[in-house]
């Protein structure tokens, strides 16, 4: 089965999941060559490990808190914040609350699509 992607003009509902979310997956909304949306849960106690990606990323907390990691810092990002990050900065994520975020990545033009690492 096909992964089912948003098409162009096509409308998203990234409103909080409340009560849905302990029940949802991490899911790519959109994802073209030069852009990729996300929907990321992150359960509490759960950690992304440290990784990057080639482009530059948005990362906006829907609802609950995480624990977002970059440059030996850690900062806590809750319902309503936006972070952003440059292309190839090394994070990781842990979750204090369950939470979900809208992870937006842009990829530059020149990168071969095969050569990009999946975001986890």
């Amino acid at each position: 089965m096909a992964i089912s992607h948003a098409q162009p003009g096509e409308i998203i509902d990234v409103r909080p999941l409340g009560p849905a979310l302990a029940g949802s997956r991490t899911t790519a909304l959109v994802k073209t060559e030069s852009l990729e949306v996300i929907r990321m849960v992150i359960p509490p106690g759960k950690e992304v490990p440290t990784h990057s990606t080639l482009g530059e990323i948005t990362v906006l907390c829907l609802e609950g808190r995480v624990a977002f990691t970059t440059g030996g810092v850690t900062r806590e990002l809750g319902a309503g914040q936006l972070l952003f990050l440059q292309g190839e900065q090394p994070h990781s994520v842990l979750g204090i609350e369950a939470a979900s975020l809208l992870v937006t990545i842009t990829f530059p033009r020149d990168s071969p699509i095969g050569e990009r690492p999946a975001h986890p």
